[in-house]
């Protein structure tokens, strides 16, 4: 799925990351029981979610009973390692030569063979999709 370019807040960051650890959606005081070292208060934690479903950052994934009430869910719209591409790819001049220095910088390091045949794997099946 393409995503539009969004940035996400040092708060909105941490929200996102306990969300790919958790793994399952959460609702907003499931967050807030799950950063026991931040003091967020509810209102605070609100117009922080409210700002990523602004982004398209995270969607509504369902309800669950909170007490008499019932509290929306939320998880990500895109996974970690998509929200990185999103943002090396907006940082500036990111096009295919771009692309190739830093796949090329990041495999001259590498020392791990069931790695690079993996890489060498996907880049065959991209080949393969190429008109």
């Amino acid at each position: 799925m393409k995503h539009k370019y969004f940035r996400l807040t040092k708060s909105e960051n941490e929200i996102m990351n306990l969300m790919w650890k958790e793994g399952r959606p959460l609702s907003r005081s499931e967050i807030i029981e799950l950063t026991p070292e931040r003091s967020w208060k509810p209102a605070s934690i609100h117009i922080l979610l409210n700002s990523m479903l602004d982004k398209n950052a995270i969607e509504v994934a369902g309800f669950v009973q909170s007490t008499k009430n019932y509290a929306r869910t939320f998880m990500p719209t895109l996974t970690a390692d998509e929200y990185a591409v999103l943002q090396l790819k907006h940082g500036g001049t990111f096009n295919d030569q771009s692309a190739l220095r830093l796949i090329s910088a990041l495999v001259e390091d590498m020392e791990d063979v069931e790695a690079l045949d993996q890489i060498t794997q996907l880049v065959e099946q991209r080949k393969a999709q190429l008109p």
